[in-house]
């Protein structure tokens, strides 16, 4: 019986210290996008990937392809907060990534995750990512990131689009931007 209590405890002391490092990691993202002068991109709210976006009358299927990077299967995304420095620097927390189909609906897959700063038109987009190794989903679908975009993303980021992707490439949500006018509402 005793062992058994042991396990379980060691159990929730390795929760306790996830839940209280990605409590930390949304602290600092708040202490980011608080300091409105300094940030410059805000990212509130996240879209799962929906692979395809219709079948031709010939039966051809369209990808749902954004940017150029092709999507993974159906996943779907609880909540997704990003801040962005002019100096590059990211600070991206997402909760609830997990498979919305097949045999493995509602597991992470056993996915590692990275993000992708896109920049300027689709035809046009620069590219910024975090590093691709990534980070391992929580068994629960969440993570977090603080990383330095590579390469340095422009002061001036116009049509941007934030992307969580897998090592792979393949896209599973994206981010939805929040509009300075949205941010100093909500203050």
């Amino acid at each position: 019986m005793k062992t058994i209590a042991r396990s379980s405890r060691k159990i929730a002391d390795r929760t306790l210290g996830r839940v209280l490092a990605v409590a930390l990691l949304i602290v600092a993202a708040a202490g980011i996008a608080a300091a409105q002068d300094t940030t410059a991109l805000l990212f509130k709210g996240g879209i799962g990937v929906q692979p395809i976006t219709g079948v031709s009358a010939t039966g051809t299927v369209n990808l749902n392809l954004v940017r150029g990077v092709s999507p993974a299967g159906p996943w779907r995304i609880g909540s997704l907060n990003a801040a962005v420095t002019p100096s590059g620097r990211i600070i991206a927390v997402g909760r609830g990534l997990l498979l919305a189909a097949g045999n493995g609906i509602g597991t992470n897959g056993g996915q590692k995750v990275h993000v992708t700063l896109f920049c300027g038109t689709a035809a046009t987009a620069t590219a910024h990512s975090s590093n691709a190794a990534g980070v391992a989903l929580e068994p629960n679908g969440d993570f977090a990131i603080d990383d330095v975009l590579s390469p340095q993303p422009p002061v001036s980021c116009t049509n941007p689009v934030l992307l969580v992707r897998n090592a792979g490439g393949l896209w599973f949500a994206a981010g939805i931007q929040q509009l300075r006018e949205q941010h100093d509402d909500q203050q």
